[in-house]
């Protein structure tokens, strides 16, 4: 274990941050380790997997900070069209895709590019291109932060909603998923249906995309609208997609007509945060006089606003991102404007996806 160790590594909005304690996991023995220690037992504790879904709101994080970082990929049973495969909770999650995808497993291909590491992927259910995690989560293994103890938790155990699990809530910060299993096909039908996949085959001339070209072309659209996290810090998409009642959603549309939107099982709708991000902005709020805060002057759309610091991703209105010398705090002060905003225009509140700390 060490101490006072610069966290600016180990968050992808790159902020600096101390811990005042910092363990690394290679193994499960040093975990177990770790928990019977008098440090871990009177000191408050982080759980910190990629590091791609946090934001450090202090420089300093007074307590452990852990650092999941246990690798392995194995194949626990093969029959016929399915097989099951074994990940540590340290592979890096697009790697861990590739390679699947590489052995011409169906069932992750969608969740493409998607930064972090698999121990993280099912607290927060993660999904894109209309799949989630939990649609070939097949049980995860976790320990128990009092007892040292291993649990396996089932699908129905992980209690898995829209970037929700029992990780998240119930449980949360009481285990560390120490590896997951996922239950894959070696032939499925391909998922094209969601966000802009068929509009980029076809502009590249494929008409019938295999496994291993549908997975370049979500890598490829991710690219184009995300920006790398090596040069301009980001968590990604940082709200999540409001479900909303179907009352609302048209009533909305009357005056918004080109609002997209997707149907739910339970009859409500569900509304792409990052749309109504970029048809809010700075100038929907009905601030007093010089409480607005500094930035792009007289914009009516967050997309592109920046300040010295920080900023809303100029290609996609869903991406809070660092340009260097800011702090966790302006990042949120940030988000809360343009909650404010949306909820003002839309009456709509937005939620964040990323954990602060």
């Amino acid at each position: 274990m060490k101490t006072n160790v610069n966290l600016k590594p180990y968050n992808s909005f790159g902020f600096d941050a101390v811990a005042k304690h910092f363990a690394e996991i290679n193994e499960i023995q040093e975990l177990e380790s770790l928990i019977r220690s008098d440090v871990f037992k009177h000191e408050k504790y982080l759980i910190l997997s990629g590091g791609n879904n946090v934001l450090f709101r202090d420089d300093f994080f007074d307590g452990v900070v852990v650092y999941i970082n246990s690798k392995g990929i194995e194949i626990l049973h093969e029959d016929g069209n399915e097989v099951v495969v074994r990940a540590q909770a340290g592979e890096d999650w697009p790697d861990f895709v590739r390679f699947c995808v590489g052995k011409g497993w169906h069932g992750v291909e969608n969740l493409a590019h998607i930064p972090g590491k698999v121990g993280a992927a099912p607290v927060q259910n993660i999904g894109a291109y209309g799949m989630e995690l939990k649609d070939n989560f097949l049980r995860c293994e976790a320990m128990d932060l009092t007892t040292g103890e291993t649990k396996v938790f089932t699908k129905k155990e992980c209690r898995f909603g829209y970037r929700e699990s029992v990780f998240k809530n119930e449980l949360k910060g009481q285990y560390i998923i120490t590896s997951v299993d996922f239950l894959l096909k070696k032939d499925a039908p391909l998922n094209l249906e969601y966000g802009n996949i068929k509009s980029y085959l076809e502009q590249n001339g494929i008409e019938r995309p295999s496994l291993q070209q549908l997975h370049d072309a979500i890598c490829a659209i991710r690219d184009a609208k995300l920006p790398d996290v090596k040069q301009i810090g980001s968590a990604g998409s940082f709200f999540k997609n409001p479900v909303i009642e179907r009352a609302l959603f048209e009533a909305l549309q009357k005056d918004s007509p080109t609002m997209p939107h997707y149907d739910e099982p339970n009859g409500k709708v569900k509304v792409p945060a990052g749309w109504l991000i970029e048809h809010s902005g700075p100038s929907t709020l009905r601030l007093a006089s010089g409480t607005a805060g500094s930035g792009t002057a007289g914009a009516t759309s967050w997309k592109g606003w920046r300040n010295e610091h920080v900023g809303v991703y100029e290609k996609q209105a869903l991406v809070l991102v660092h340009y260097g010398g800011g702090t966790g705090q302006d990042i949120v002060e940030l988000a809360h404007r343009i909650q404010d905003s949306v909820e003002e225009k839309f009456g709509i509140r937005i939620s964040p996806e990323v954990n602060f700390v």
